[in-house]
């Protein structure tokens, strides 16, 4: 099965190097990097580095940057397509077991889980608030959706190639509330999710949103959750969750 490896990227210039060098070799692995209008110097080092790149001409948003992401990689003929943020917050090194889980048809989405244990997850950086609204809203999601995930929030994410053309991500924000719509619209159409654990690692060149941002995420987590119970008992219809490319699971 071909695997794409995509990086959405903005500002990255300080990690990418380290996060690509460390992805270990697989068999029929390419890669792709979209930057989001970075003013780092970001898109220049994907090229000396070998790794195909397109820029945006404005700054998209991550949701954005990710449709960018998953379209080339469906041009591209990825079975597996393989999302990792390029600021070597997630280790690159669980990627074949993350793959390994679609390949073996176990699966058909993958997040890396930062959270295995609370005392890891602090000792590798994670702020304490960060922690909190992490639990609460990964609890708040799993019982309200029926899932067991460890981590409902990981920019480390793998899809099947049946994921990625069923259901509608392209109407999905623009924002970072992209990645929980995604994981919705996955369950509602019946789709597999699973884990693997991977450290948390919070650094000083690592992207993190402020507090601010942060709060509107959770938010809007809170009300995509909420829009879903609504349109699953049939009281109010969710547009992301209507799609015509056919039906998952």
């Amino acid at each position: 099965m071909k695997t794409v490896i995509v990086f959405p990227a903005y500002n990255a210039a300080r990690t990418l190097e380290k996060t690509f060098k460390s992805i270990p070799p697989g068999p029929d692995q390419e890669f792709f990097l979209v930057d989001d209008r970075s003013s780092d110097g970001t898109y220049e080092l994907a090229l000396r580095l070998g790794i195909p790149s397109v820029r945006h001409e404005r700054n998209l948003g991550y949701g954005g940057n990710q449709k960018t992401c998953y379209a080339r990689a469906l041009e591209m003929g990825a079975d597996v397509v393989i999302m990792l943020h390029p600021d070597y917050q997630y280790d690159p090194r669980v990627v074949p077991q993350l793959r390994s889980f679609i390949e073996n048809d176990i699966c058909d989405v993958v997040l890396g889980n930062r959270i295995r244990t609370r005392k890891e997850a602090l000792a590798g950086g994670m702020p304490v608030y960060k922690y909190l609204a992490n639990r609460f809203l990964t609890l708040f999601s799993n019982l309200v959706m029926g899932e067991n995930l460890g981590e409902w929030h990981s920019g480390l994410r793998a899809y099947s190639r049946k994921v990625l053309e069923t259901v509608a991500w392209e109407k999905n924000s623009d924002d970072f509330v992209f990645d929980t719509q995604f994981l919705v619209q996955c369950v509602s159409a019946g789709f597999r999710l699973g884990d693997v654990p991977v450290p948390a690692r919070y650094f000083e060149e690592a992207s993190s949103i402020n507090f601010s941002r942060s709060m509107t995420y959770g938010l809007t987590t809170l009300y995509v959750i909420f829009r879903q119970v609504l349109h699953r008992w049939s009281i109010l219809e969710y547009g992301i969750l209507k799609t015509g490319k056919g039906t998952g699971g």
